[in-house]
């Protein structure tokens, strides 16, 4: 699985943080989305799914391998 963001489209709503915290975090400025990893382990991809589901602005974006 590859990860990727558009930081210019989320809105902050930590969604994705709470899902998947190994993977994403906010910037402490404005709680703008920051990818940790892009290739999260396999224990991740469930979590991180859910995270690209409920995303409000969907900013999140999966390519699976």
């Amino acid at each position: 699985m590859n990860v990727s963001v558009e930081a210019d489209k989320c809105v902050a709503a930590g969604q994705c943080v709470l899902l998947a915290p190994e993977v994403f975090d906010q910037r402490e400025e404005d709680g703008v989305v920051i990818l940790l990893d892009d290739t999260p382990a396999a224990e991740h991809h469930d979590a991180v799914r859910e995270a690209a589901m409920v995303c409000p602005a969907a900013a999140i974006h999966l390519t699976e391998s």
